[in-house]
């Protein structure tokens, strides 16, 4: 089973989220990590593409016009997770439930609302 990589944009990387996604051993990468603050959505979304990493966001509306625009392109992305801005204990709790239920194939070209998954 591929276990799922994320990969947090600037909306997303807030300090309590990685360390609690890190003490239960998921592996996290950062847009401050990577030295690409301050890049456009699409850049992130290629890089995470290129790095097999899932990108984690709070930005739903950028990111689920731009999982609209590749698939309508043929182009093809790790995955994309957009979740609502609620407390990081109910994030990482919804995240842990997603990754523990999808392969990182599972989320090849798609984006999953992590509402879903309460």
């Amino acid at each position: 089973m591929s276990r799922i990589k994320l990969y947090l944009d600037e909306d997303a990387q807030r300090t309590d989220l990685i360390q609690a996604l890190r003490a239960r051993h998921i592996d996290v990468l950062t847009v401050s990590e990577a030295n690409f603050l301050g890049q456009p959505d699409d850049f992130h979304l290629q890089f995470a593409t290129e790095q097999d990493r899932v990108i984690f966001t709070f930005n739903r509306g950028d990111f689920f016009r731009l999982h609209t625009e590749w698939l309508k392109n043929e182009h093809h992305h790790a995955g994309i997770i957009v979740s609502e801005q609620v407390g990081t204990g109910i994030v990482v709790r919804r995240l842990l439930h997603l990754i523990d239920s999808k392969e990182a194939t599972e989320m090849q070209d798609w984006l999953e609302f992590l509402g879903n998954w309460s």
